[in-house]
């Protein structure tokens, strides 16, 4: 079940946006399905899963996996993995 949909006053500014403009979130989402599909991003989601199950921990949450600006791969804290490319809290 989804969560229930917070109130329009505690969303971030492109929240909002994509709230108040369902065309624009149409058109984002149609970008990020196509951006998806491509063959450099399933090689790099394949990466990631493959040293995870190589590690033992595929399905049982724990730290990421991510890529250094050297290529190789680390890793870390989801939270930190996942905050380095999102608006700063």
């Amino acid at each position: 079940m989804a969560p229930k949909a917070m109130p329009r006053s505690k969303l971030k500014r492109s929240a909002r946006n994509y709230r108040d403009n369902p065309a624009s979130k149409a058109k984002k989402n149609a970008a990020q399905r196509k951006r998806n599909k491509t063959t450099a991003n399933k090689n790099y989601r394949a990466e990631l899963n493959r040293a995870r199950r190589k590690d033992g921990n595929y399905g049982k949450g724990g730290k990421d996996y991510s890529h250094t600006s050297k290529g190789s791969l680390v890793r870390e804290d989801p939270s930190t993995n996942r905050a380095r490319n999102r608006s700063k809290k």
